[in-house]
């Protein structure tokens, strides 16, 4: 018989037909300004539209996993990576990130919030989706609520199985007589075949595209965001035609505007920019806002609405020298210290004209005598210049400094998918030349012949410290070369343990090597 005191688990309270939404609090209806306040028993809820969109809108929450909160899907994975340390104040700061950036991680230390924040996420669109059919409202939205819901939850099921591989698909809502002790894993091309039929079944039921001034809608899905995420996933499932015939939908013609309305946008630097949101290259951009007002105990809950990776990866006891004379030195809001850049990406991008906006060279600033600052553990003197947090954008308003950086995250935008799509024609062609020139063209750089070689290259320049590094390197086989004196073990590191305390009492079992 099963232990019930083991009932705080992720897939048994989750699941549960009362997980809370929160209370809705909009400002000018726009999803960036939305407020989780609170649980509730959702037995009553999901009464009309407006409810429904409450549901949704606390869907689309859990995006915030990719940079919200310390275990935030950024560093994390930047650290384990070649272009980056983990960093921060030492060794032991962040058991999970240190152990996974020397590849000594375990199921202990494994960061519990990887699974189970992506399965909040699951359940809340499960939820969503038994109760949309019996909500009387407008036709339409519901067919758009029921695709958005539906993205979503293959979204968050593909981070799931590409970090631990072997994982329940869970696509019902659980009550709190149901046996969720014995929820096997499922297969992982089970897995891929659920989310990808999902997608397609939802594409034409999404709006083509949302014009950037439309402040009520700005950050919902769409048909091209959904197509794009449908082609990575073709992508990491091996099937690069498919995937190429996605991509190919999203991206249009190499370096022109897309039927969704994608375009490169001239200046490289313009999209590190924090109020520079929503732009043409913008697929899919996780909102960020100072509005939440967060504070240290709500940190990571879902609640706190701003981005942690500004904060995390500034500079320890970050100080400009007041007494030299026209000082250019950056006002940086001195932080944490963490994914410091390896000397390896630093070189390699040396008369990239992507340099300067992607890294800051403190060492430089600090040897001229312009800065001062405190080595963090594992220290370059090179700093992650797209989301360095500037005192110029500190809020203002209550709630932690820290927390409250409101610089959006983009996990995917048209360079990206431009190359991935080179990548799925197998790096070779006429088109897969002209993707690979029009990211080069947008920076100034010549064309080089297409290859796979040259993909892997520009994709390390241009998406340098976006979080696609790591998983890049397992893709393509290329993790134990490039990881190898880290500590990573080809067949093992490949994926992450299932977190300890998921296992216990259940029917899952740990992934191999762990």
């Amino acid at each position: 018989m099963k232990n019930k005191r083991f009932i705080y688990k992720s897939l048994s309270v989750l699941m549960l037909t009362g997980i809370g939404f929160g209370a809705i609090s909009c400002s000018d209806n726009n999803l960036e300004d939305v407020k989780n306040t609170g649980t509730f028993d959702t037995s009553n809820y999901f009464q009309n539209e407006e409810q429904a969109f409450g549901g949704l809108v606390a869907t689309y929450d859990m995006l915030r996993k990719y940079s919200g909160g310390f275990e935030n899907m950024v560093t994390f994975f930047n650290g384990a990576s070649d272009d980056f340390y983990s960093g921060g104040g030492n060794s032991s700061d962040g058991a999970g990130i240190q152990g996974f950036s020397n590849y000594t991680i375990n199921p202990i230390i494994m960061p519990a919030s990887y699974w189970k924040d992506y399965y909040q996420g699951i359940a809340k669109a499960n939820l969503l989706l038994e109760r949309l059919p019996g909500i009387d409202m407008n036709a339409q939205n519901k067919k758009r609520f029921t695709a958005e819901a539906k993205v979503l939850r293959s979204l968050y099921y593909f981070e799931l199985v590409r970090i631990f591989k072997n994982v329940p698909l869970i696509l019902k809502t659980f009550k709190y007589d149901d046996d969720y002790y014995n929820i096997p894993q499922a297969k992982p091309e089970e897995v891929y075949t659920q989310i990808e039929a999902d997608i397609i079944s939802a594409i034409n039921d999404l709006p083509l595209s949302i014009p950037a001034d439309n402040k009520s809608e700005i950050g919902r899905l769409t048909q091209g965001t959904a197509r794009a995420i449908l082609g990575k996933i073709y992508l990491y499932d091996k099937k690069n035609t498919e995937a190429a015939a996605q991509f190919e939908q999203v991206n249009g013609t190499p370096g022109g505007t897309s039927q969704y309305g994608y375009k490169l946008v001239t200046n490289f630097g313009d999209l590190w920019k924090v109020d520079n949101k929503f732009t043409s290259e913008s697929i899919l951009e996780v909102m960020h806002t100072n509005k939440g007002n967060g504070i240290w105990e709500n940190w990571g809950s879902g609640k706190d609405e701003g981005n942690s990776i500004n904060v995390m990866l500034g500079i320890k006891s970050y100080g400009r020298v007041a007494s030299f004379p026209n000082n250019d030195a950056p006002d940086i809001y001195a932080s944490w210290g963490f994914n410091p850049i390896t000397d390896d990406l630093f070189n390699f991008m040396q008369g990239d004209p992507r340099l300067n906006a992607t890294i800051f060279n403190g060492k430089k600033f600090k040897e001229d005598g312009k800065i001062t600052y405190s080595p963090g553990f594992k220290d370059t003197g090179y700093f992650l210049n797209k989301y360095l947090p500037r005192n110029a954008d500190k809020s203002t308003l209550p709630g932690a400094t820290e927390l409250n950086f409101h610089q959006n995250y983009i996990p995917i935008r048209l360079a990206d998918t431009y190359l991935m799509e080179a990548e799925a024609l197998g790096a070779s062609g006429g088109r897969a030349q002209a993707l690979l020139d029009a990211v080069r063209a947008r920076v100034g750089l010549a064309s080089v012949p297409v290859s796979m070689q040259a993909i892997k290259d520009e994709r390390r320049r241009e998406l340098a410290g976006e979080g696609h590094r790591w998983f890049d390197l397992v893709r393509w086989g290329d993790a134990p070369a490039k990881l190898g004196p880290r500590g990573f073990v080809a067949g093992k590191n490949e994926i992450l343990p299932i977190p300890f305390n998921e296992l216990i009492n259940t029917i899952l079992k740990q992934n191999p090597g762990y």
